[in-house]
């Protein structure tokens, strides 16, 4: 295993993150490419557990089946309570054998839960009643619970950016640099005010222990103003940087890992998004650079999404 490089005392360490900085962490990451913390809690299930950021954050598809499962399995179990509470609580069926009285009683159950209540098959006992009631109670507010999921999952916030799958070290000026890029997707989702912050994370040999320090990068530009197009994000390896001397295998063996905060004001949702990723050592390549991701037409400029990752050799002088 490679030596830990001996890292460059200037820069100015940053011990507001949030991580720790004792212990190893073995080669894992601290932020995932989604953007969310790579932690696992441990603990009582259900007090860890959130339904509404699970339903609000599954993909869609699977959203559209929860929904249908739970609406179809919530009226088996009402159908069931009423099969237990007998046929003889009930007036208006046509069905003459138990499989078709169970199927109106279903049917029964699915009106009685929407509210819609078509009403040939009526509940006459006071038990088959009680259970109606109760049911039509928890149909509506199901319902005002799956609207609200419904809107929370199309009016929440985001800020819809796209990050380049790999950092990039480079020529730039008469030094090097670090440099990643990311845009918004969205055609109409334009950023105003955007910030980023860029900070490192890597282990270091402390009087024999190993830990964890972090460094805030210094950027040649850290805000603009608007962002219709990609903003590629330069960190200058210059004396004052803690990757200074820093080769690939240095990454490696420091465990080094860059991650990304990016701030901005999103004109659609007329409210402040942020986005997170990270690069760990094995996402930062050297002597690569990136190619244009858009060109000038007659009608305008045309941004190519497509590009947003794509890279090239640097050629040698």
């Amino acid at each position: 295993m490679p030596l830990v490089k001996q890292v460059n005392p200037v820069p100015k360490l940053n011990d507001d993150t949030g991580f720790s900085n004792t212990g190893v962490i073995n080669g894992s990451r601290f932020i995932n490419k989604d953007g969310t913390f790579n932690l696992h809690k441990r603990g009582p299930f259900w007090e860890r557990f959130s339904i509404f950021y699970t339903m609000i954050n599954l993909p869609l598809w699977q959203f559209i089946c929860v929904l249908v499962l739970f609406f179809f399995s919530i009226n088996l179990v009402y159908t069931g309570i009423y099969w237990l509470i007998g046929a003889g609580q009930f007036t208006g069926f046509l069905s003459t054998t138990p499989g078709n009285t169970f199927k109106e009683l279903y049917f029964f159950s699915t009106e009685t839960f929407t509210t819609v209540g078509y009403g040939r098959v009526n509940p006459i006992g006071d038990l088959a009643n009680l259970v109606a009631a109760v049911e039509a109670m928890s149909g509506f507010l199901s319902f005002a619970l799956a609207t609200g999921l419904i809107y929370g999952r199309f009016a929440r916030p985001r800020a819809h950016v796209a990050f380049s799958n790999e950092a990039l070290i480079a020529p730039f000026k008469d030094i090097t640099a670090l440099m990643f890029r990311f845009v918004c997707f969205k055609q109409h989702h334009a950023l105003s005010d955007v910030t980023v912050q860029v900070n490192l994370a890597m282990m270091v040999n402390e009087n024999g222990e190993p830990r964890y320090r972090y460094y805030t990068l210094n950027l040649e530009r850290s805000k603009i103003e608007s962002m219709p197009m990609n903003w590629t994000v330069v960190h200058p390896i210059d004396d004052q940087s803690p990757l200074a001397g820093f080769t690939s295998e240095d990454l490696a063996a420091n465990d080094v890992e860059i991650y990304v905060l990016i701030r901005g004001f999103n004109d659609v949702y007329g409210n402040t998004v942020q986005q997170r990723t990270s690069y760990t050592y094995h996402e930062i390549l050297y002597n690569r650079k990136f190619i244009p991701m858009y060109h000038e037409t007659a009608n305008g400029t045309v941004l190519e999404l497509n590009k947003l990752s794509k890279h090239e050799a640097v050629k040698s002088s």
